[in-house]
């Protein structure tokens, strides 16, 4: 599952970043491929956790600095998303990574990789280039 340019926002800090989460969404899959995913998925969960936060607070920096009027429907969105990160962690925990877990993982990076980037984060981009 590449990153591909019809996926960019336009601003090209936030479009780094999800070129990273891309990355590894694909190694994750790639791990899947090959039947070491339960291995991987801790190392991914660590990663979501940290650099997801980071994603979420630059690109929340951003829609602020450029007054972006639907910023509290991404804030939310963030927020929902951190949430069920740490339910996906604590499962993960709980359960030593069995599939419903690693499942669980695929669905949520895929869904926020295609759904939330392509419609929400998107809409960032064409707002700041009305800036122009």
């Amino acid at each position: 599952m590449p990153w591909t340019p019809n996926l960019s926002v336009g601003v090209g800090q936030i479009d780094d970043q999800h070129k990273l989460w891309f990355e590894k969404a694909e190694m994750l899959f790639q791990a899947g491929r090959e039947h070491r995913t339960k291995e991987y998925i801790g190392e991914l969960l660590e990663f979501l956790d940290a650099y997801t936060k980071q994603h979420f607070r630059d690109e929340e920096a951003y829609m602020l600095s450029i007054r972006y009027p639907e910023y509290d429907a991404q804030k939310q969105a963030h927020q929902l998303f951190i949430s069920e990160l740490a339910k996906l962690r604590s499962d993960y925990a709980a359960s030593g990574g069995n599939l419903s877990v690693i499942l669980g993982a695929n669905q949520m990076v895929l869904d926020w990789l295609t759904k939330h980037i392509s419609t929400m984060d998107k809409k960032i981009g064409v707002f700041a280039q009305t800036l122009k």
